[in-house]
């Protein structure tokens, strides 16, 4: 098979390994000339461009792929608009993509949701982003599913994404930073190692078309979540009584998210159905 990714970063760049590690012709972009050299050393074809210069992207117009992924993160150092980003850096790439491709994966996030007082949240729920990343997601989605690659077009909408070296909030935590955490709501998360096997799973079975939401099996209390990282660095209870909760934060808003479709249909078996697993 051969494969694009685009936006090798926490999640691309182990997808593009696992991919090249049973025989695939793995193709990946970076915008560093270093990054590309190093991805060389790995034996990935690398791809030198920014989606956001549409010039660089004309590299794509003559070649074919069975599969593109396209899991362009946020870098904050080098942007500021995330719709510039995720909208018009999706748009360059559609307009730049032969036709001769046979799927295209979108990782999204399950931002694009609100919130919904700690119920269940599927791929039936309304949309009704409150922050700019959930947003420009949305818009994004809308911009592919409108697009000449729709019926070949499978979106993943992934819960927050962890695993390695990213353990969300931990260096508030560890800080004792507890004005930036919040005691209430639900807290959806899924492995990276689960993340990638999603998207594997995704291609594997061409399920063109479709929306998914992709999360571990066991949203938790954000207040359970904190407190085991701080048992790790053994602190003792979070003082919650003398925590002032922040209204613009994540935590104003609470869900759970299912995965029950995505499993259901795809036969995928989480390595790590909750954080406590993953973290460990």
């Amino acid at each position: 098979m051969k494969r694009l990714v685009i936006g090798c970063g926490f999640l691309g760049l182990p997808l593009a390994r696992r991919w090249q590690n049973v025989g695939d012709t793995v193709f990946a972009t970076t915008r560093n000339k270093q990054t590309a050299s190093e991805f060389s050393g790995f034996g990935l074809h690398p791809l030198v461009l920014d989606t956001t210069d549409p010039v660089s992207l004309k590299q794509l117009q003559q070649q074919s792929f069975d599969t593109v992924v396209v899991a362009v993160g946020m870098d904050r150092s080098r942007y500021d608009s995330v719709h510039h980003v995720y909208v018009d850096g999706l748009e360059n790439v559609l307009k730049n993509l032969s036709n001769d491709i046979g799927q295209l994966i979108y990782v999204s996030s399950t931002g694009v949701f609100g919130d919904f007082g700690g119920e269940w949240v599927d791929e039936s729920s309304p949309t009704d982003p409150q922050r700019d990343g959930g947003k420009a997601c949305l818009a994004a989605e809308q911009l592919l599913q409108s697009s000449r690659f729709s019926d070949r077009a499978t979106v993943l909408r992934m819960s927050g994404l962890y695993g390695n070296e990213r353990v969300p909030t931990k260096s508030a935590v560890e800080s004792k930073q507890w004005n930036k955490l919040s005691a209430t709501g639900y807290l959806n998360l899924v492995h990276v190692d689960d993340a990638v096997s999603a998207v594997c799973i995704a291609a594997e079975q061409n399920l063109g078309g479709e929306m998914f939401l992709v999360s571990d099996s066991n949203p938790t209390l954000r207040r359970e979540y904190y407190q085991f990282l701080a048992d790790k660095f053994e602190l003792g209870p979070i003082p919650w009584a003398d925590v002032a909760p922040d209204p613009n934060s994540r935590g104003a808003s609470s869900k759970r998210i299912s995965n029950r479709k995505f499993l259901k249909q795809t036969g995928l078996v989480l390595k790590h159905p909750d954080f406590r697993s993953g973290l460990s």
